[in-house]
């Protein structure tokens, strides 16, 4: 046993909901509210020395939820869902680095969790991993940020031999006969110097106006942008995501265009494409992405990758995509529930992988470190964090080596709630000249300077 090793004392969940001031449209799913879990993980070091960790998650049940449920009744399926998980990782007896406990605890307990609350629902829709994943996201975050203060170092710092004792072999499968070798190699083997500021992305979502005709009169009038060319113009903006339907090939093609025309009177470079796993066949991307070329050139050239058009389950969508990898690097983002999954999408010919820190820290990095080994690209993806889980986000992004910067979208959807971390940082929650700045981040874990931050938190609820 290391004498780095720490063990879990205590858990705890706060509850933290936000109200988005416009709405957000998921595949078929529009979104205007939305809880983040706040968690704190209280770990004890070999010596005695005892820290908490802090840890935020959206639970975004329709992202990770699609299934045909009220919003109401997966909300309470996933709160329920952390309850248990507090209980179950105080009590977990593991003992190491926080990349080997949340290692441990994602291949045991948490799959055996998922399994009894699902017998317990045999009669409604099944509880799924990816949703396991994202309630256990704020739990495994707090314990990363622990492991860093009880060491007095910087969470990023302790991904070497100097905290993290076993190899990545011991988590990690390289595809057989191919580049990879994980003996004697750590994470942070395959991070980079974070730099203070980072190219951010904008969403622009399917229900967002782009011009003023488009505006209904319901829009807010809170002192926020609403046009597309405002963000722009405010913001310095020259990074776009667009959502698209994935299921109306005429529409989206037009969004592409005017997006793209728009972007370019504005002085906008990259955009992106997302279609929220609403395809099922690569001829319709292709189709898009070939009309964008031959009609549109500079729109095609502009876009930098295509995000996720296919189904998240790949094991029952063993869809081969090449042919759109060919046309455009092709991201997995749903469907990278783990290094495994990210093995299995590079089969199918994916490109490259959008992390996330909802899918937990550990998981993240673990995904990060095979991806790179084996020659796929990064990019690391929102989920609308707001508050604290903007840092860690953010955080992810500056180590990660993305092939763009970082998405960040919560100053666009809940920029209210996000005040207090504002006064602390303002730099994470407000975008500057097209870019977010992380100066301020400092202290060991993920450097959220909580002491600072006027927050008053719910009660606990487990």
């Amino acid at each position: 046993m290391s004498s780095r090793a720490v063990r879990i004392l205590d858990t705890a969940l706060h509850l933290l909901p936000v109200r988005m001031r416009m709405p957000l449209k998921f595949g078929n799913q529009v979104v205007t509210e939305s809880v983040c879990a706040r968690v704190r993980v209280r770990v004890e070091a070999a010596d005695g020395s005892v820290a908490d960790g802090w840890g935020e998650t959206p639970l975004s049940v329709s992202w990770v939820w699609p299934a045909p449920l009220t919003y109401a009744e997966r909300l309470e399926a996933m709160t329920e869902f952390c309850r248990r998980i507090a209980s179950a990782f105080r009590e977990f007896p593991a003992r190491g680095h926080a990349l080997e406990i949340g290692h441990e605890f994602i291949a045991t307990r948490l799959h055996d969790l998922q399994e009894s609350f699902n017998r317990e629902r045999s009669a409604g829709a099944q509880f799924p991993h990816l949703a396991a994943l994202v309630s256990f996201s704020a739990f495994d975050l707090a314990l990363h940020d622990a492991y860093g203060i009880v060491h007095g170092v910087r969470t990023y710092d302790t991904y070497g031999p100097d905290f993290l004792g076993p190899d990545l072999s011991a988590f990690l499968e390289p595809v057989p006969g191919g580049p990879a070798d994980f003996a004697g190699k750590r994470p942070a083997d395959f991070l980079v110097a974070p730099p203070q500021r980072l190219p951010v992305w904008h969403l622009v979502g399917g229900l967002d106006p782009l011009e003023a005709d488009e505006l209904t009169g319901s829009e807010p009038d809170d002192g926020y942008p609403v046009l597309l060319r405002d963000w722009i113009r405010r913001d310095g903006l020259t990074c776009l995501k667009i959502k698209l339907r994935g299921n109306d090939a005429g529409w989206d093609y037009e969004r592409m265009v005017k997006i793209g025309r728009i972007g370019r009177e504005e002085g906008v470079r990259w955009l992106t494409a997302d279609f929220n796993c609403a395809v099922t066949e690569p001829a319709y991307v292709n189709g898009i992405l070939d009309q964008l070329r031959d009609d549109d050139p500079l729109t095609f050239q502009q876009t930098l990758y295509v995000e996720q058009p296919f189904p998240y389950d790949l094991e029952t969508n063993r869809i081969e995509v090449r042919s759109v990898s060919a046309r455009k690097p092709l991201f997995m983002d749903e469907s990278a529930h783990d290094w495994k999954f990210v093995r299995m999408g590079r089969e199918l010919g994916w490109s490259g992988v959008a992390l996330k820190t909802c899918k937990t820290q550990t998981g993240a990095l673990l995904s990060l470190c095979w991806a790179k080994a084996h020659g796929m690209t990064l990019m690391v993806q929102d989920l609308t964090n707001p508050m604290m889980a903007q840092i860690s986000h953010v955080e992810l992004a500056a180590h990660a080596g993305t092939i763009m910067g970082v998405e960040s979208n919560g100053m666009q959807f809940s920029p209210d709630a996000s005040l207090p971390e504002q006064a602390v940082h303002p730099g994470l929650y407000r975008r500057r000249e097209g870019v977010l700045d992380r100066g301020t981040v400092s202290g060991p874990g993920f450097g959220y300077r909580l002491s600072e931050i006027r927050r008053d938190l719910p009660g606990a609820v487990a």
